[in-house]
């Protein structure tokens, strides 16, 4: 099952292109996940249909309660870690055995389709990771990896946009610099274009992600060579905390981020993350409106 949130509520897309808006009293999914639950749209009638291109679409869960960032979860992303710390003359740091991940604001998603803002206090060397997101469809606390998927809601795609300076910062100990902050800019999450549900995809999860700018291909990979599956990374981060409907794990990014080669976001470029069997959700860079917010 193929579904958005749009401008017209939630809709489901069951022959290409064509959207059958649903009978639902919800504004966006990220309702419905804390209402009913996802399988509510299973059996919802058709209000109306209209052409995808003919309404505009939100992000699936335009504000989800938590978004968890896991990180160096594909080996050709973390070779070309290992490789950058090397050049710095830290070949002493070595790969954490267990997922890493971070907390990042919930405002800081946006819509396919919507710009991505350079901040005026970062601008500089703002990064794009393209990743497959996982939204959480029902609660799960201290979960096995067995039971991990019944709490999926679904797949989609998302970009975790980060300011490289102040990632930098942080993790050079910089008492004032945030890993969190680098990644909560507003924009700085597009979410989109769909989700879909899990019975679309195999267990063992294997799809082409690809990132490109400016239509460059930058990252090309498959989620098949992630160090840690979907479901051992739900099981994992729901020791920590709960993990609520709504909530948004991004799994990881393959090689190929800007800051390794210095190509960093400038206005206009336009950064496109295609992934197999979700679509592709495209975002066009601007720099900050005057007298936007800085960040969170």
């Amino acid at each position: 099952m193929r579904l958005y949130s749009t401008a017209l509520g939630i809709a489901k897309e069951e022959s290409p292109g064509e959207l059958s808006i649903l009978d639902l009293p919800f504004a966006d999914l990220g309702a419905l996940l804390h209402g009913p639950g996802i399988d509510a749209a299973r059996t919802a009638a058709t209000v109306r249909r209209v052409a995808l291109g003919e309404v505009r679409v939100h992000a699936p869960v335009p504000r989800p309660g938590k978004i968890l960032i896991v990180g160096l979860n594909y080996p050709s992303h973390a070779e070309e870690a290992l490789e950058m710390f090397a050049a710095m003359g830290r070949p002493d740091i070595t790969l954490p055995t267990e997922p890493n991940f971070q907390l990042v604001a919930g405002s800081a998603v946006t819509a396919p389709g919507e710009d991505i803002h350079l901040p005026a206090v970062a601008a500089d060397h703002v990064d794009y990771e393209g990743e497959v997101a996982v939204v959480i469809g029902r609660s799960a606390s201290a979960v096995s990896a067995a039971a991990a998927v019944s709490h999926i809601a679904g797949l989609t795609i998302a970009n975790d946009v980060s300011a490289r300076d102040i990632q930098q910062r942080a993790m050079s100990g910089d008492p004032t610099a945030s890993i969190g902050v680098a990644k909560s800019f507003d924009t700085f999450k597009p979410l989109g274009p769909c989700l879909v549900t899990p019975d679309e995809f195999t267990a063992a999860l294997d799809l082409r992600l690809r990132t490109l700018v400016n239509g460059d291909v930058r990252q090309n990979d498959r989620t098949s060579s992630f160090i840690h599956g979907v479901a051992d990374l739900i099981s994992y981060l729901s020791r920590y905390q709960t993990l609520e409907p709504g909530d948004v794990i991004l799994t990881g990014t393959p090689r190929g981020a800007g800051i390794f080669s210095g190509r960093h976001l400038r206005p206009d470029d336009v950064v496109e993350v295609e992934v197999e069997h979700i679509g592709t959700l495209r975002n066009r860079v601007r720099a900050a409106p005057e007298g936007a917010s800085s960040g969170t």
